[in-house]
């Protein structure tokens, strides 16, 4: 085989770390961003954040520091723990005094004020209410331990969705545990609070609340038939049937739905743990002399700058004994221009969607008009994945609420005349028409969709369907009211 070289010309897109940097910030939201620059500052001496106390305290810039200053007004969880250590380090060295003061009595004025650290206050889990309550009772040792039992295998909305009888298998044998043991001990836990506690389904959960109610309660008896061998029948809304069954007018019947329906159909829930996650917009949107303006919200913003001790180092020191600290400078900085890349882009994508969705911004939800990605992207010159990663997990604080920036992208209907409207246009229109429906007639799919004709929007029926399910609101024969 006889060797030879050839020269071969081809292209290939090669992301370098800066531009694959860029593109990691840009998808991140606002709290994983933070996250990932307190990673940075951990790492990188270079970097760190900017605030009042030090630029009160920092020696005039030097040659070669690099400042990025969007503002902020909240400091950091960083900079605390920070100014804890310096404390932390200047009371070690004082510490005789300290344990002269506090632990020999001192001479420290009673009216000096002492913060003490704020720690958050635990909620009480069902668990624990419902043992505490057990504790005051009092039932013998073996109940009590049964009932303990029976609160360990509730669900989070108080229900026992277990039986006694399979729970009967999983004990030990000698412990001569027996169904009517168990009852018992299930009689006892559904006379703790909250009423309802204990239920094993929705019916004996409503008829635990309703005993407890005085026996003079309007409408109790009725309801307690109802939740016991109707509930069925009124969660289907057959008023007819209930009437029928019940012996009963309107208005009678209507209390009694009132009665049931303002029962709690989950008594554990208010004890159930769930995580609160606030949202900080990235866009703020303002009306300024009759223009709707999108300006960046700066408490979303991170202030950071080049340590300027390490920075003057560098800049009187250019050995090769100094090449990780220049490596780590260029880090820094190109996490700075990213960060303030990433704000910008988000701003440009932000007053291009205000621009074309003005009119949501004057009328609300029926005023959306279609929007696509790529409409943004063409007009900003971006690539239409840019304008995706932009729109994902970024939010927007108007007048109106806050919303998420896909919110104000959506598909579009042909109307009849040969436009277009907003799919979230029409969802608003189909919710009108529910809200102003007449309760004992309500409208079919089919009907909003002829309404809808009527308007110009060709919806089919089906489409309609779609639109009502993903707004969580209800067919038609269960929306009847009395």
């Amino acid at each position: 085989m006889k060797h030879s070289l050839q020269l071969r010309l081809s292209q290939h897109l090669t992301l370098t770390p800066q531009l694959q940097q860029s593109i990691r910030l840009l998808q991140l939201s606002t709290m994983e961003l933070n996250q990932e620059i307190e990673k940075f500052l951990l790492d990188n001496p270079l970097l760190e954040r900017e605030d009042g106390m030090r630029e009160e305290t920092a020696a005039p810039p030097t040659p070669g520091t690099t400042d990025f200053t969007p503002t902020t007004t909240t400091s950091t969880a960083s900079e605390t723990e920070a100014d804890t250590t310096a404390s932390d380090t200047h009371g070690s060295a004082d510490t005789g005094g300290f344990e002269e003061d506090y632990s020999h009595g001192g001479t420290r004025d009673d009216n000096d004020e002492v913060e003490y650290p704020q720690v958050a206050a635990e909620a009480q889990s069902l668990r624990d209410h419902l043992i505490s309550q057990l504790s005051l009772t009092q039932i013998p040792d073996h109940d009590q331990r049964l009932v303990t039992l029976l609160i360990d295998s509730l669900d989070d909305h108080g229900y026992l969705q277990q039986d006694l009888a399979e729970l009967i298998e999983l004990l030990p044998d000698e412990l001569n545990i027996e169904l009517d043991d168990l009852q018992v001990a299930l009689r006892h836990l559904q006379n703790l609070d909250p009423p309802g506690v204990g239920a094993r389904n929705l019916g004996e959960c409503l008829k635990l609340q309703l005993e407890t109610l005085s026996a003079t309660t309007p409408y109790r008896a009725q309801a307690l038939e109802v939740v016991s061998h109707h509930l069925e029948v009124l969660a289907a809304r057959d008023f007819l049937k209930l009437k029928k069954v019940l012996h009963c007018e309107d208005a009678i019947l209507r209390g009694i739905k009132n009665l049931i329906t303002g029962l709690n159909p989950r008594p554990g829930a208010a004890f159930s743990s769930g995580d609160t996650r606030y949202i900080v917009p990235d866009v703020v949107v303002k009306k300024l002399k009759g223009v709707w303006l999108a300006a960046l919200n700066p408490d979303a913003m991170p202030k950071l700058r080049i340590n300027r001790l390490y920075a003057d180092i560098l800049q009187r020191n250019r050995d090769a004994g100094h090449q990780q600290l220049a490596g780590q400078l260029q880090e820094a900085r190109w996490l700075i221009k990213n960060v303030q890349q990433r704000f910008d882009t988000i701003l440009r994508v932000s007053q291009a969607i205000v621009d074309r969705q003005r009119h949501f911004f004057e009328h609300g939800e029926v005023a959306m008009r279609p929007l696509v990605l790529r409409e943004i992207a063409d007009t900003l010159d971006l690539h239409e994945s840019t304008v995706s990663r932009v729109t994902t997990q970024k939010f927007m604080f108007t007048p109106r609420g806050i919303y998420e920036l896909k919110y104000f992208f959506g598909s579009h209907v042909t109307t009849d005349t040969g436009g277009s409207a907003s799919s979230t246009a029409i969802r608003a229109l189909i919710k009108q028409l529910v809200n102003a429906e007449n309760g004992k007639k309500p409208l079919s799919d089919s009907q909003i969709s002829e309404i809808l004709g009527q308007q110009g929007i060709v919806v089919a029926r089906r489409t309609v369907a779609k639109y009502r399910e993903s707004m969580q609101i209800l067919p038609v024969n269960l929306r009847k009211s009395l």
